[in-house]
């Protein structure tokens, strides 16, 4: 065999590897139209650095969409998810982002709709009957309202973005059961929130499936770095407050990112 033939023999394996293993793809992302939608756990919330620009919404340099626009270099990249947003204001301020040329889509929401932040106030400031009786409410939300809701956004998003791969992104579990924690929360308000948190990613998972959309979970990421396990990638209760309960920069790229890069 020539040295040339040779050549080009191995430049053949080697892209061939290279495409199974995955490491062709920032070449293919290059060429996307990204837009990252959603609430707080797309913006960044708790991972610090937020752009001036962003405000109240306080997008992060450390958030997934970012982390994810820096290391593929996409042909366009626009950052609107917002802390605080819900399906509806999703909906009405973030989706003239997209276009009939949009090729990608990232966006978490859902967890505003049933008053995620009011049920954790609940939690830490009241009794355990009266936390349990709020993570029951937020439930009983999740399984009647909530559908609705996601269908109204999940088609919104289609209609603006036809063309796109839409990748809907879960809520991590908070509580690792049987951990470290000796204070806070009663075991039997983490288990609450736990199953109530599955609820909720099942519930958003199973109307993503119904809209065509790719679903990726990041509670096997979190695993192991859940509150009480030792070594959390989630925001305690702190300072200042609107971190509570949010990934913190390593959840960002130790799991959203990671759940999202799967799922592109």
């Amino acid at each position: 065999m020539s040295t040339r033939s040779l050549g080009t023999t191995l430049a053949t394996l080697i892209l061939g590897v290279a495409t199974v293993l995955g490491l062709a793809h920032p070449a293919a992302a290059a060429g996307h139209h990204y837009v990252a939608l959603g609430d707080s756990y797309s913006s960044g919330v708790g991972a610090g650095s937020y752009t001036s620009e962003s405000g109240d919404c306080k997008r992060s340099t450390a958030a997934y969409p970012q982390l994810w626009s820096n290391a593929n270099a996409p042909a366009s990249f626009r950052f609107v998810a917002c802390s605080g947003a819900t399906t509806t204001s999703v909906a009405s301020t973030q989706l003239g982002a997209l276009s009939s040329t949009t090729t990608l889509v990232s966006v978490t929401a859902g967890g505003n709709d049933i008053g995620f932040a009011d049920v954790m106030q609940t939690c830490v400031l009241q009794s355990e009957a009266t936390c349990v009786s709020a993570v029951n409410n937020a439930v009983s939300q999740m399984q009647n309202s909530l559908p609705g809701k996601l269908d109204s956004l999940y088609s919104a998003i289609r209609s603006r973005a036809p063309q796109a791969r839409v990748v809907v992104l879960g809520y991590p579990r908070f509580y690792k059961l049987s951990g470290s924690c000796i204070a806070g929360l009663s075991e039997t308000e983490r288990s609450a929130i736990n199953s109530a948190g599955d609820t909720l990613n099942g519930v958003i998972a199973k109307r993503a499936a119904n809209a065509g959309f790719a679903w990726s979970g990041v509670a096997d990421e979190f695993t192991g770095h859940e509150l009480c396990s030792g070594d959390a990638w989630l925001h305690s209760v702190t300072i200042p407050i609107g971190n509570s309960y949010h990934p913190k920069a390593v959840g960002q790229s130790s799991g959203y990112l990671p759940a999202f890069r799967s799922a592109v």
